[in-house]
């Protein structure tokens, strides 16, 4: 189940913004930073006739003096927009008409529905980062601007022009012209778990707020995008603070407070902040070139479960399994296929998908690597040269139509499917077997198999009748295994499914 992680957290007058949206991109991280681990004992430990016992923990008197060095760099960030809605005059008034009546036709042609814009105002939080009035925010909290306005902490207002911006990481930057500005840094080494954070921000337009607390955890991914990667923070924090700054207890910045977790879109005390080394390096190409260029391979992956990993004979779930690599994409160039598991860049191993992602796109485009991958159980490396990061996700789906349907198939016993030839489907590829049918209690089900969806490939061979696939089955009770490995095709693209097999014939 997916956490609920807030709406954005800058404060919007537009009806779209003011619906709550359980789990929406990065939020409100108001002022993100906090809580804190004060005279409590760690523990004791007891060895027969001895015991250890650890020193309380104590935390500093005050955070003022922090506030006070920092607090003159943090701004309050308005931003005016339009967003254009329709107006329906049977809205509300009990005479609602289907699309498919005359009358819902002619009135829609002849104003009906009549385009409308309206102007919203929303705010955030940011910081200035050198005194020549570059600062710091949320991509959120500006991208729909037409207007951008910062707020000081002595109660001028600057107009502000938007320099860049990076939905990936959720980043922008600003530049405001006053003379010579207060600013803050960036700091230079990482928090650990358990230190403590202060952040200035403008929750609810209450600007110059302060709070505090401790980062609680690092590397959290909360689904914002492939580069998630961020400090939680356990603090009282709420909406507003987004793109305001998480400082350490030296006031420097440790992060950018993005995002709060909330099941009911108030505050629980719980927010997430993209860390300092991510955002300095990010904000850094955006004031050099006004966009971030990431290095780019081309392919599709996918976690290596224990199923996936059984069936593939590999010893551990480590590295990133590419399900689907993109025509003429450099890792296609460079060799690599569907089915073979990256383990490692430049001699650094790789854990996740995730961090096969964010090691990638940090290289930049033209960079050469060579990656470590496993293929039919044997390591084998390739060296190739990073392309560029495309607007577009890295791998498509072929533009198809997966909705052609089929009148029957046969039946595949154990799997719980029927399947046809997708040569005899319309729409379907030509290649494989589409499923024309399936149990939902029955194996292939319970592992996210769907009707519509082709399978291409079973225990690493192209199938494209029954018998191929029975086969394969076969193929994997032998060798012993618990799954049959599929690569299937759907209207999400293609990845690897391990799905369980009984081990005599059914």
């Amino acid at each position: 189940m997916q956490h609920p992680i807030t709406e954005r957290s800058s404060r919007s007058s537009s009806p779209a913004r003011r619906r709550a949206s359980r789990v929406a991109l990065m939020g409100a991280v108001a002022a993100l930073a906090f809580g804190a681990a004060t005279g409590v004992p760690v523990g004791q430990a007891f060895a027969e006739a001895s015991s250890v016992t650890t020193a309380p923990a104590t935390g500093p008197a005050s955070f003022a003096d922090v506030v006070d060095r920092v607090k003159g760099a943090v701004v309050a960030i308005k931003v005016k927009g339009y967003e254009e809605s329709h107006n329906n005059p049977f809205e509300g008034q009990g005479q609602e008409l289907s699309p498919d009546d005359p009358m819902y036709r002619f009135f829609k042609r002849f104003g009906g529905e009549t385009p409308q814009k309206h102007m919203t105002q929303s705010q955030g939080s940011g910081f200035i980062i050198s005194a020549d009035g570059y600062v710091v925010t949320n991509n959120h909290v500006v991208e729909h601007a037409n207007d951008v306005e910062v707020a000081l902490d002595d109660g001028r207002t600057l107009a502000a022009k938007v320099i860049g911006t990076d939905k990936r990481t959720d980043l922008a930057l600003l530049k405001i012209s006053d003379g010579k500005l207060p600013f803050v840094d960036w700091a230079s080494t990482q928090p650990r778990v358990g230190d403590w954070v202060i952040a200035v921000g403008n929750p609810f337009g209450l600007g110059g707020s302060v709070t505090a607390g401790i980062v609680s955890a690092r590397g959290r991914d909360i689904g914002a995008g492939p580069y998630d990667d961020f400090l939680q923070i356990d603090a009282p924090v709420n909406r507003g603070n987004s793109g305001g700054p998480a400082f350490d207890a030296h006031g420097n910045v440790v992060g950018v407070n993005t995002a709060i977790y909330s099941p009911s879109g108030g505050s629980v005390g719980i927010g997430f902040a993209i860390p300092a080394e991510v955002a300095k390096d990010v904000i850094a190409s955006l004031k050099d070139k006004g966009v971030v260029a990431r290095g780019w391979i081309g392919v599709k992956i996918q976690p290596v479960t224990q199923d996936i990993a059984e069936s593939l004979g590999l010893k551990s779930t480590k590295g990133a399994l590419i399900a689907q690599p993109q025509k003429g994409a450099p890792a296609e160039a460079a060799g690599l296929k569907a089915g073979d598991v990256i383990v490692a860049v430049n001699g650094d191993k790789i854990e996740t998908p995730r961090d096969l992602a964010r090691r990638i796109a940090a290289m930049g485009p033209s960079k050469t690597v060579d990656l470590t991958y496993i293929r039919n159980g044997s390591e084998k490396s390739a060296k190739l040269t990073l392309g560029k990061l495309p607007e577009e996700k890295e791998a498509r789906v072929d533009d198809e139509d997966m909705g052609g349907g089929a009148g029957g198939g046969a039946q595949v016993a154990g799997l719980g499917i029927e399947v046809a030839p997708a040569s005899e489907v319309r729409g379907s590829g030509g290649q494989g077997l589409y499923v024309t049918d399936i149990d939902p209690e029955g194996a292939a089900a319970q592992k996210g198999l769907r009707r519509g969806d082709v399978i291409v490939e079973a225990g690493g061979q192209s199938v494209n009748s029954r018998s191929d696939l029975v086969n394969a089955i076969d193929g994997a009770r032998k060798e012993g295994r618990r799954s049959v490995l599929l690569r299937v095709k759907s209207a999400d693209g293609s990845k690897f499914v391990a799905v369980p097999v009984k081990q005599s014939a059914g």
